[in-house]
């Protein structure tokens, strides 16, 4: 499914960089990567949930809930 109509950037595409950087945090990283640049930005979101799918990644974002959580109560 193409996520960057701009771009013309498909879901596939984003998920193979990310996998084979799991250090990119930002959709700005992920277009980089991909050679080109976040122009119109309504697809960020649809970037940033990707990234967010990573087992290691979502792992380390619950337990930075969890943690805030925490500090709340």
């Amino acid at each position: 499914m193409i996520v960057c109509s701009c771009n013309v950037i498909s879901d596939h595409d984003i998920r193979d960089v990310v996998s084979t950087d799991g250090e990119l945090c930002s959709a700005a990283q992920v277009y980089g990567c991909l050679g080109c640049t976040v122009r119109c930005g309504l697809c960020s979101h649809s970037v940033k949930r990707i990234l967010e799918e990573r087992p290691a990644r979502r792992a380390r974002h619950l337990e930075d809930l969890g943690a805030t959580a925490a500090r709340s109560a």
